[in-house]
C-alpha cells in the first residue's frame, strides 16, 4: 500500500500558499504565511503577551469549521469555513478509494461524505472584526470524506488585492472581488481523491496566474494554472505521484529565473510557473508530502514527518534529474513534523515535530545548533510557526502560543493562551496578530 494510505490528520492545516504579488515590507498578509509565503513578518512593536482578555482588540465568532488561515489586505480579512448539513440517504461517512496498488482503502477516521455541506468565503473588517459579507461558494454533497479532526475548509485563500481565490478541492476554485461578487468559478478540476482525509493545498499566485497542485490518491495528479481574471485554464501538466497535502513554492534562482517547486513522495519537481514545463526533478521524500517547503534565495528546504522524518535542502536552478548531484546541499533525518511546516528565519531553519519539539539548523550548511528542545507543557501542534522581531510563535491545538526567542540557543519567552482550540496558523498584518480559533477569530494587538 502506498505511503499516503497511512495518513491520519495530514491535511488539518496543510493549507499553504506562496505568492510574489505583494511587495517586500508590505503590511498585507495575502496568503498562507505572509507576503512571500515564509511565515516571516517585518512588523515591529507587536505584543508578545496576550490572554483571553489582555491585548485582544476584538474577537468574532465564525460559524462552521475551518482550519484555513485568515488572509489580510488593507482593511479587509478573508477566510473560509465549512458547515455540515443534512444526512444523504444511502451514503457512507467514509469514501472507499481504489489505491494505486489496486487495493481498496477507507480511512478509519473518515467522516462527512454522508452529509450535504455548505462552503463559505467570509470577509471581515480588520479594524472592528465586523463581518462585512459572506458568500456560499458551494452547497451539496462532497466527492471525498475528511478526517474527523480536519475540515473541508483547510485550504487558505489567496488575494492579489483585487480578487480573493478560494479552493475547496473537488468542489472547485472560486474567485470573488472585494465586494463579494463572484467573478468566476472553476469546477473542472475532476475528482481529486484525498485518501479519505480531505484536501489542504492552497492557491499560488504568479503574475496573471492562479496555480493549483491537484494531486490525487488514484495517481491522476496534475499541476494546473488558471487566468486570474477569467478562470480559464492556461496550462495543465500531469504528475505521476500520489496525493499530497503540500503547496508548491516559488523559488528565485541565481540565474534570475523563477521556479515552482512541488514536493511528493515519489519526486520533487521544479516547473516553469508560466508554462508548466518540467525543469528538474529529484528523488522524492518517500514519505507523505504535507508541510510547505521554505525558501532562502535559491535554497529550498523540503520536509516530511511521516512515516519517516526527512529534511532535504536543494539548490534550485538545476536541469534534468539532479538526484545524487551537488544540487542537494544537505539532508537531516530528525525532528520534522507530519503537519506543521518548518520556518526559515534569518540564518536558521527551525524544524518542529507535531509534539512541539524544536530543532535549529544552519540554513546554508545544515549544521545542528540544537535539537529536540521542548515547550513548557505537553502539547500537539497543527498550526505552523510564524516569526517577527526576533521571535517565533508556535501555537498548539490547545490554543497556547509559545513565544520562542530566535537564534541558535533555545529560550521560551512567553506562553499565551486564548482559551479555545487552534488548528489554523496565525497571520500578521499592520500591527496585529490574527489567530483563528475553533470558534472565534481573534485580533491581538496593543
Amino acid at each position: 500500500m502506498k505511503l499516503f494510505t497511512r495518513v491520519s490528520i495530514a491535511l488539518i492545516t496543510a493549507s499553504f500558499a506562496i505568492s510574489i504579488a505583494a511587495k517586500p515590507g508590505s503590511t498585507n498578509w495575502p496568503q498562507w504565511r505572509g507576503p512571500d509565503g515564509q511565515g516571516v513578518s517585518a512588523e515591529k512593536g507587536l505584543p508578545d503577551e496576550w490572554s483571553e482578555t489582555k491585548n485582544v482588540r476584538w474577537k468574532t465568532p465564525i460559524e462552521g469549521l475551518g482550519h484555513s488561515s485568515p488572509i489580510i489586505w488593507g482593511k479587509k480579512i478573508f477566510l473560509t469555513t465549512a458547515l455540515d448539513g443534512e444526512v444523504i440517504p444511502g451514503r457512507t461517512a467514509g469514501v472507499t478509494h481504489k489505491m494505486s496498488d489496486g487495493s481498496d482503502f477507507v480511512h478509519p477516521d473518515a467522516v462527512g461524505a454522508n452529509l450535504r455541506h455548505t462552503f463559505k468565503v467570509i470577509c471581515l473588517d480588520r479594524t472592528t472584526g465586523k463581518i462585512l459579507w459572506e458568500r456560499v461558494a458551494y452547497e451539496g454533497p462532497v466527492y471525498d470524506s475528511r478526517h474527523r479532526k480536519a475540515s473541508f475548509a483547510s485550504s487558505t485563500p489567496a488575494t492579489d488585492g483585487k480578487y480573493v481565490y478560494a479552493f475547496f478541492g473537488s468542489e472547485g476554485l472560486y474567485a470573488y472581488d472585494f465586494n463579494g461578487k463572484l467573478v468566476w468559478k472553476q469546477t473542472n478540476l475532476g475528482k481529486l481523491g484525498t485518501a479519505s482525509v480531505g484536501y489542504g493545498v492552497s492557491p499560488v499566485l504568479y503574475q496573471n496566474l492562479v496555480i493549483m497542485q491537484c494531486d490525487d490518491s488514484g495517481m491522476n495528479s496534475f499541476m494546473a494554472a488558471f487566468d486570474k481574471k477569467t478562470g480559464k485554464e492556461v496550462w495543465r501538466t500531469p504528475r505521476k505521484v500520489d496525493v499530497t497535502w503540500t503547496t508548491p513554492v516559488l523559488v528565485h534562482t541565481a540565474k534570475g529565473s523563477v521556479e515552482l517547486v512541488a514536493a511528493a513522495a515519489e519526486f520533487i519537481i521544479a516547473y516553469d510557473p508560466l508554462t508548466g514545463k518540467e525543469l528538474w526533478r529529484h528523488k522524492g521524500l518517500e514519505s507523505n508530502a504535507v508541510p510547505t517547503p521554505v525558501v532562502q534565495n535559491d535554497l529550498v528546504v523540503i520536509t516530511s514527518g511521516a512515516p519517516a522524518k526527512i529534511a532535504l535542502a536543494i539548490r534550485a536552478g538545476g536541469s534534468g534529474d539532479i538526484t545524487g548531484t551537488s544540487q542537494l546541499v544537505w539532508s537531516y533525518k530528525k525532528g520534522t513534523a507530519y503537519v506543521p511546516s518548518p520556518i526559515l528565519y534569518g540564518d536558521y531553519v527551525y524544524l518542529t515535530t507535531d509534539r512541539g519539539l524544536l530543532s535549529c539548523l544552519d540554513a546554508k550548511t545544515g549544521k545542528v545548533e540544537y535539537e529536540g528542545a521542548r515547550v513548557p507543557v505537553p502539547a500537539t501542534f497543527s498550526a505552523s510557526p510564524v516569526a517577527y522581531e526576533g521571535k517565533i510563535l508556535m501555537t498548539s491545538e490547545d490554543g497556547e502560543t509559545f513565544v520562542v526567542k530566535a537564534g541558535p540557543k533555545h529560550e521560551i519567552i512567553k506562553t499565551n493562551s486564548l482559551g479555545e482550540p487552534v488548528y489554523a496558523s496565525p497571520a500578521i498584518a499592520d500591527g496585529g496578530i490574527y489567530i483563528r480559533g475553533e470558534r472565534n477569530l481573534f485580533a491581538i494587538g496593543k
